[in-house]
């Protein structure tokens, strides 16, 4: 176990966590989490190709010595302690992440990224299992991801957290009192999470990285209070002036009401990122001016209308004058109402990002309302869909990024399996339908069934984010929006 245990101590050193004079001291921090008194020194190190692969003889070890209970959430709470040992308090991190930051936005960003995957924050060997690939659709090269990376609750946890005393620390799984948290039944251990403190329109807010990243630097920035999601024109301050600080970042803020909004509603947040997603590149289908501001209608399958301009506090105030028309706007034509009773229906998901020195703020228009026909939402993805996406249509599959269950893994061998020979299993029985009509309209070979299976699964996340959109792109559905657009142009004082 020795040579783990230098092994993993020359890695932090090779990762710039810890420097030679903090050797002896990280060591006999680990050896204090695993309450060992006595230790050789060894010139014999251990071959790996993840840190968790150090990390993990070491919690065996923990368990075997009755530190830790062998199930999955208590060794990623202990290997989150061992790793912990290599990185620096808030105060220094901080101080670092600003000297970076005034220099070079980039290099700041490059810096806390680097830590948070070297520290084994964001666990790369679970994320590299995720199933990923791009598909060409009609309105772009959309992407899906298979979700491998976030683990599944142990039965044994689930027990324990049914029988433990309730507690309101942390609020949730987003609070910045989750910082170097040991955990809890309901909160996992993040011993090796730091949080940095930014200012957003005057109030403070905290940057940090997503455990279970879905695409390059997939960023979180929430808010220091603990306060539920509201889209109003100071999101769209906070955004704009986000991307201000960090040019080469997009950031964007889910809706705020169930249905169109995302997993996490009970505390204000954004998420960006450094990436390029398909939306940001779509195409342009009509323009308008709204009182000098520039905007386009995107050809994508929900509705989006991006504001362009420069001028930051103009650019802001237009959009918060479109979200107070959208709030209260209805159009019988598209089955659009904004209110049932005192329920509101209408909000906008916001996104934000810095091209060729100008500012865009993409608007996308949803609606939450349900019916009979579609008790999951109107503009939700309906039935038909859910054997592939049911779930939430928040941020980032706004954007085209598919984030699909991991079910789909093994049921995609099931699907090539049915589409080859016939064979069917219970796993695809939600599929059938689907299924029998893709079979009539390939002639299916060992040598293609792969490409267009992945294919067909991407237009059918297309078609899901088509129900959730409220315009068309035919003439009903372009008369619909320029009368929004007229209602708008309209009311601009």
């Amino acid at each position: 176990m020795n040579e783990v245990i230098e092994t993993l101590l020359d890695y932090a050193s090779q990762q710039n966590l810890i420097e030679d004079s903090d050797r002896i001291y990280c060591r006999n921090r680990i050896l204090s989490l695993l309450k060992e008194e006595n230790y050789e020194m060894t010139n014999e190190r251990v071959s790996y190709k993840y840190v968790n692969d150090l990390l993990a003889p070491l919690c065996d070890m923990a368990v075997q010595k009755g530190i830790i209970e062998d199930t999955l959430r208590n060794r990623d709470a202990f290997d989150s302690e061992i790793m912990n040992c290599f990185i620096q308090r808030p105060s220094d991190l901080i101080s670092k992440f600003e000297l970076l930051r005034n220099q070079d936005p980039k290099a700041s960003t490059d810096f806390f990224y680097h830590l948070s995957v070297s520290s084994n924050y964001i666990r790369k060997d679970r994320i590299d299992k995720n199933v990923s690939y791009k598909a060409n659709t009609k309105y772009g090269m959309m992407e899906i991801t298979i979700n491998l990376s976030k683990p599944e609750k142990d039965p044994r946890d689930i027990a324990k957290a049914g029988q433990s005393v309730s507690t309101s620390y942390p609020s949730c799984v987003l609070c910045k009192e989750c910082e170097g948290y040991h955990g809890n039944s309901k909160c996992d251990g993040r011993s090796n999470h730091r949080v940095l403190p930014l200012s957003l329109n005057g109030e403070k807010w905290f940057f940090q990285y997503s455990p279970y990243v879905y695409y390059n630097e997939h960023c979180i920035v929430l808010r220091n209070d603990h306060v539920p999601m509201k889209t109003s024109k100071e999101t769209f301050a906070r955004l704009t002036e986000f991307v201000s600080l960090f040019p080469h970042y997009f950031l964007g803020s889910n809706a705020d009401l169930p249905i169109v909004g995302g997993s996490i509603l009970s505390h204000d947040h954004f998420q960006g990122g450094n990436y390029d997603f398909a939306m940001a590149n779509a195409e342009v289908y009509s323009e308008f001016d709204l009182n000098g501001i520039k905007a386009q209608r995107l050809y994508w399958p929900l509705s989006v209308l991006r504001l362009k301009g420069k001028d930051r506090s103009s650019l802001v105030e237009c959009a918060g004058h479109i979200l107070d028309v959208w709030r209260n706007y209805s159009d019988e034509s598209v089955d659009l109402y904004a209110h049932t009773g005192e329920t509101m229906h209408n909000t906008i998901t916001s996104i934000a990002r810095m091209r060729n020195n100008e500012y865009e703020l993409d608007l996308v228009f949803r609606n939450n309302r349900t019916s009979d026909e579609h008790p999951m939402g109107i503009f939700h993805p309906h039935q038909e869909v859910h054997h592939i996406k049911k779930e939430n249509i928040g941020l980032i599959e706004v954007m085209g990024l598919a984030v699909l269950p991991a079910r789909l893994k093994d049921e995609m061998n099931g699907m090539k399996d049915y589409l080859l020979n016939g064979s069917c299993d219970q796993s695809i029985e939600s599929h059938k339908v689907w299924l029998n009509e893709l079979k009539d309209k390939y002639d299916w070979t060992n040598e293609n069934v792969d490409d267009i299976l992945k294919k067909e699964i991407a237009d059918v996340f297309v078609q899901g984010l088509e129900h959730c959109g409220i315009y068309t792109f035919d003439s009903a559905g372009d008369i619909a929006f320029k009368n929004l657009i007229n209602t708008i142009e309209g009311t601009i004082k």
